[in-house]
């Protein structure tokens, strides 16, 4: 682990240890270190993860939610509970396997 990530993963670790979650651990991190971005803050996240001596399990679960909600914002899928409150997917063209099966037609799709 490079000195950047350290110090990342320092702060999450320190921020999560003291009951921060969510925009409160992300602004504490990039509080303590200003040219952090969701991308290195996810990545130390997951190194956080594979750290044999955390053993907290409510730091681990804080950190794990960072990880994912910023994860999914990078790819555009962070407000997708938001904008879908009905349940329904947000490309209508889009079906499942099932739904698309033909009846009597037995092979796997």
């Amino acid at each position: 682990m490079n000195a950047k990530h350290k110090k990342i993963y320092q702060a999450l670790v320190d921020g999560a240890t003291d009951g921060l979650s969510d925009k409160a651990l992300f602004d504490f991190v990039v509080k303590r270190c200003p040219k952090a971005s969701s991308k290195k803050i996810v990545r130390a996240a997951l190194l956080a993860l594979t750290d044999a001596h955390l053993t907290d399990w409510n730091v681990l679960n804080t950190i794990y939610a960072l990880a994912i909600k910023h994860r999914m914002d990078e790819l555009g899928e962070g407000d997708w509970d938001e904008n879908n409150d009905a349940g329904e997917d947000e490309n209508p063209s889009v079906k499942l396997r099932s739904e698309t099966a033909v009846p009597g037609d037995r092979t796997l799709r």
